[in-house]
């Protein structure tokens, strides 16, 4: 009988293979039990024991390395002790069973209640080492929250979420707020915001007062605020520029809630899944925690507008225009002034719908041809105390190409028109002995493919002098013959150079839209060339319709949109009396619904603004894909409310993306598989 020797026990090898010879004979009898069956339970008992070899240390010299180090590091001790009770110093050491890191301190540690001189921690061998550098307070329970950046030196293994907490009253504060900070427009995780707490519930403290305990939000917009005393409390977020725990800047992101609360906590049990592998599950058990709350705050964070109006810079990217870019729009348009022209009907001005941008377009081609534009502007800017006062400023408006190099390259293009005509008349091809001028290029937009609740709308390079409208033609095609379609001609709201083709646009009908040559004139005199373009009207079958019947809160001014998988806006509609939503004419696809409430009926959403107490518009997202196929008509449910904001967001189109876990490694199992191999092998002489 062959025996195998595997490990070692107080000096004595154990030896198996008699009895597992003499249950291979019991069970199958002897012939039964070949060599290839004993041989084969000589297998699985080397792999079921191989995770014995994990625990043995490896062995200086060995030439494959030995095991990896998979554990986490952990604290052997604290000075002052962890939890320490009337603490005075400001210094503080944690000491490690090994070497350690600090991963990314001053993004991930969190030093509560905040400290406005920054404390400085930094690792040193086997310990850390706090320095606090503001005074301490009275009767206040101090946490260092190091969520988890704590690593061993070598290997990066995770210590976990620690949280070393003292207090230099008589007790521990231990209660803790968590929650979600999402951005309001859109409900995407607001990464990285700092969350806290007030218990001065005053309207004004925000601004006023530091926070008392804070955290911060990780990639999941989750936060948690540990050693939070009893008492009664509101929460706040902000993206803090300047590092002292108020909101002073327009510019920093915020969140605000008027919703107090007192915390609270309760016994709870959670189920813990032990898994045997990444397949199957060992155990299901029921393990007993406390459990804090509230922990399910939502503050929707935002930016104000930014009213403060200044000038931010002036250009003349084109001969023909120059520009003024403004922080924020005034209805009073500036006041030109020309000093070596006359501004008089020099421009035609083009202003963007915020009127924070005004383009001035040179009427004249002398104006156009001169470099150098000097003017006194006189225009509504924001002092000091943020009220609009009229500032005058004395401005050049410098040309970005001269006009001798712009005459240099027009006498480039003729030069070059002119040798491809000579070529021609040397071929005795064709050819033209006036250079044509330059055509006005409209660009038409909704033709091609189209469907019946589309206009075709018509963009000009310039402002326009005119446009004859005889000129412009619309047929429909029915059967052969081409048919005069009536439509509506208009300049587009807000717009000064986008205009619209409107017409009753009939499924499955082929139509023409035909300019004639010159019926549009630029003010320089350009004008269009001959336009032909061709447009079709899908079939209704080609179509879904969508209806979302909306319920969840009581309101008349409910917007729902249509987002595709990039959030772009497909269509938007109100819903109706009846709570519904109709989207008609929808083309076969996967869409995303989101809807606001329009509190001031614009058609948009708004933001929110702290100094007039303004929450922005309230945002929802229908927490699924809707799939909409030709011929179908889609009907959703949809109770705005039945999800928290936080879970509403469907994942597929949520940017903002859950940071990987740190976990533990597990290397040593792939080793130990490997080695369990190998040895197998050289043990048995099969090839596994």
């Amino acid at each position: 009988m062959i025996r195998f020797a595997i490990g070692n026990n107080g000096g004595k090898s154990k030896y198996f293979c008699d009895s597992w010879h003499a249950k291979c004979v019991s069970a199958h009898g002897s012939r039964a039990c070949s060599w290839r069956v004993f041989r084969s339970m000589v297998i699985i008992f080397l792999i079921s024991h191989i995770s014995s070899l994990i625990s043995s240390c490896a062995r200086m010299g060995n030439p494959d390395g030995g095991w990896y180090d998979e554990t986490p590091p952990y604290v052997t001790s604290a000075s002052p002790e962890d939890k320490a009770i009337g603490v005075k110093t400001k210094k503080i050491v944690i000491n490690f069973n090994e070497y350690i890191k600090i991963e990314d301190a001053q993004n991930k540690v969190i030093v509560s209640p905040p400290q406005i001189e920054q404390a400085e921690i930094k690792a040193a061998g086997k310990r850390i080492i706090i320095e606090l550098k503001d005074s301490l307070k009275d009767n206040t329970t101090y946490s260092v929250d190091f969520s988890d950046a704590i690593t061993d030196n070598n290997e990066g293994n995770p210590l976990g979420n620690y949280t070393y907490t003292f207090s230099t009253g008589t007790e521990i504060d231990t209660f803790e707020v968590a929650g979600y900070v999402l951005q309001a427009e859109n409900l995407e995780p607001v990464k990285g915001i700092l969350v806290g707490l007030y218990d001065d519930l005053s309207d004004t403290v925000f601004k006023s007062k530091p926070m008392i305990r804070i955290s911060r939000t990780d990639s999941r917009g989750h936060f948690v605020i540990k050693g939070v005393a009893p008492g009664t409390y509101r929460t706040y977020a902000l993206q803090d520029s300047d590092g002292d725990f108020v909101y002073n800047q327009k510019s920093e992101m915020l969140a605000f809630s008027h919703e107090t609360f007192e915390p609270s906590s309760m016994p709870d049990t959670r189920q813990d899944t032990l898994w045997r592998d990444t397949l199957h599950i060992e155990n299901i058990i029921r393990v007993p925690y406390t459990h804090f709350l509230p922990d399910d705050v939502t503050l929707l964070a935002f930016t104000a507008v930014q009213t403060d109006r200044h000038l931010l810079k002036t250009e003349r990217k084109e001969p023909n225009k120059f520009s003024f870019y403004f922080t924020y729009g005034d209805s009073l348009l500036p006041v030109l002034r020309g000093l070596n022209f006359d501004a008089d009907s020099a421009f035609v001005i083009e202003a963007t719908e915020k009127l924070d941008t005004i383009h001035y377009w040179l009427r004249d081609t002398l104006l156009v041809n001169q470099d150098t534009l000097r003017m006194e502007v006189q225009y509504n800017a924001t002092d000091t105390a943020g009220l609009l006062v009229q500032n005058t400023d004395t401005l050049e408006v410098l040309a970005k190409v001269p006009y001798e190099k712009r005459l240099k390259e027009r006498l480039k293009e003729f030069e070059k028109w002119q040798k491809e005509q000579e070529k021609k008349k040397k071929r005795g091809q064709p050819y033209d002995s006036i250079m044509p001028p330059m055509h006005l290029s409209i660009k038409l937009n909704g033709v091609g493919s189209m469907a019946p609740d589309q206009n075709i709308t018509l963009e000009s390079p310039e402002p326009l002098l005119r446009c004859d409208t005889a000129g412009i033609h619309l047929y429909s095609k029915i059967d052969t013959l081409w048919y005069r379609v009536p439509y509506i001609f208009r300049q587009k709201a807000n717009t000064l150079r986008s205009y619209e083709l409107l017409a009753e646009w009939k499924p499955g009908v082929e139509y023409s839209i035909e300019i004639d040559s010159a019926a549009i004139e630029s003010i320089y005199g350009i004008v269009n060339p001959p336009i032909k373009a061709g447009a079709k009207v899908k079939q209704l079958e080609e179509f879904s319709t969508l209806l979302v019947n909306v319920s969840g809160i009581r309101d008349t001014s409910i917007v729902v949109q249509m987002l595709n998988k990039s959030e772009a806006i497909v269509k938007q509609t109100r819903v109706g009396s009846d709570g519904t939503a109709e989207f008609f004419y929808v083309r076969p696809g996967e869409y995303y619904l989101r809807a606001f409430v329009d509190r001031n009926g614009n058609g948009k959403w708004d933001t929110g603004d702290y100094d007039t107490d303004q929450q922005p518009e309230d945002v929802y997202y229908y927490s699924e894909v809707t799939e909409c196929k030709e011929k179908w008509d889609v009907t959703r449910d949809w109770n705005l409310t039945a999800k928290k904001r936080f879970r509403q967001k469907p994942g597929e189109i949520t940017k903002q993306k859950a940071d990987k876990e740190k976990k533990q490694k597990s290397r040593n199992l792939d080793r130990a598989k490997q080695l369990g191999v190998k040895y197998i092998r050289e043990a048995t002489g099969v090839n596994l």
